[in-house]
């Protein structure tokens, strides 16, 4: 029997209200035609951004690319968010109505309890029977707002084996919807395999840790030939990720929880890159909150790894100090996301001069979001 998924739940915890940049400081316009609605094949293919804070300068590359720019030296460290993602969009019927829902498992708050995004037409009601299949229903308990429902679950499987035979890729409504617009299937078989990166191995994401989605396992290689060392850290991402901001001031935003846990040869490697004077680069805005995330003494965590629940946020005014990362590999992000605040808030960026590559980023025709190209800022 397959392990019961543990995560992610979202558990949102307020902000001390402090100074704070504007929500729409975080806006930008993006031509409907620029958002990927599917992976670039093969993954190295995507374009790359290279950005240096230091003079200004940028190239327009492949990330297949990556190992003849000069950034990566022997002896620097590649860090990674090996967390898998879950099969967790799928479809049901009300069982009082025979109307179709379509659904996001969000996770287990409770044994035998789901939380779960659900769509529909007519309006749900609490103790309404959702049928997942003919031996497998949910009982809606309580509507916990943005369409999320807590619901108890009944059936013969536990929840992993019935979403790895009913579900399919959890995709971001945009490119669902930007698919049907041009007549194409919202969700295939095939988008399973390229919504996960080539190391996934760890069950629990709702989203992919997309940045990594651009690696191959002969680029991987290449790197690790040419000297460069991988480790890994496990991010459960939940849809708290994207969740827009929707207050005015970026700091009174919500952040949503999310496990991490940070393996101890991971924090030897970090110690080891820090002590040799090199250079490390986290890939995606997942695997940056989890190793700032870790406490500062990192000899406490060097022999028992690091687990727990983050609400880190990051934003360029909450004075925060980045101790791990050195150069980040990440997409270009939605308008009003904390993935936004916290690429902003590196030293040397700012969301001025982040909107400004953005902006670049549009008039090169580069593709965006989950599936789109990619922005190495050293």
């Amino acid at each position: 029997m397959m392990p019961q998924p543990n995560g992610p739940v979202a558990r949102m915890s307020p902000r001390p209200t402090m100074p704070s940049m504007r929500a729409d400081e975080l806006d930008y316009d993006l031509p409907g035609g620029l958002i990927a609605t599917a992976a670039a094949a093969p993954r190295d293919s995507a374009k790359l951004m290279v950005i240096d804070r230091a003079t200004g300068k940028i190239d327009h590359r492949l990330v297949r690319d990556l190992p003849s720019l000069g950034v990566f030296q022997q002896g620097d460290l590649l860090l990674v968010n090996r967390s898998k993602v879950l099969p967790a969009y799928y479809h049901g019927t009300r069982a009082a109505t025979g109307g179709k829902i379509t659904g996001l498992y969000l996770g287990s708050p409770a044994n035998n309890q789901w939380l779960t995004l659900i769509e529909s037409r007519g309006k749900l009601q609490p103790g309404e029977r959702i049928d997942l299949d003919s031996n497998t229903h949910l009982t809606l308990i309580e509507h916990v707002g943005r369409g999320e429902w807590l619901a108890n679950y009944t059936g013969d499987d536990d929840t992993l084996t019935l979403l790895s035979r009913i579900g399919l890729a959890p995709l971001p409504p945009y490119i669902r919807k930007a698919r049907k617009a041009h007549d194409q299937p919202e969700v295939t078989a095939q988008d399973m395999a390229r919504y996960n990166t080539v190391y996934a191995d760890r069950v629990g994401s709702v989203a992919a840790p997309t940045a990594g989605l651009h690696f191959t396992t002969e680029l991987l290689d290449t790197l690790q030939a040419a000297g460069v060392t991988r480790a890994q850290v496990t991010l459960h991402v939940g849809m708290g990720t994207f969740a827009p901001i929707r207050c005015q001031e970026v700091n009174d935003h919500p952040i949503h929880s999310e496990f991490i846990s940070v393996p101890p040869e991971t924090i030897r490697a970090i110690q080891r890159t820090r002590n040799a004077g090199k250079s490390i680069t986290p890939v995606g805005t997942t695997t940056v909150r989890a190793i700032e995330s870790l406490p500062t003494d990192l000899y406490s965590a060097a022999d028992q790894g690091y687990t727990t629940d983050t609400q880190l946020f990051i934003t360029p005014d909450n004075h925060f100090t980045y101790r791990y990362t050195d150069h980040l590999l990440t997409n270009f992000h939605l308008p009003r996301s904390t993935l936004l605040a916290l690429v902003a808030a590196l030293p040397g960026v700012g969301i001025d001069r982040l909107m400004d590559w953005y902006q670049q980023a549009i008039q090169q025709r580069y593709r965006f979001y989950s599936f789109g190209d990619a922005m190495l800022i050293i």
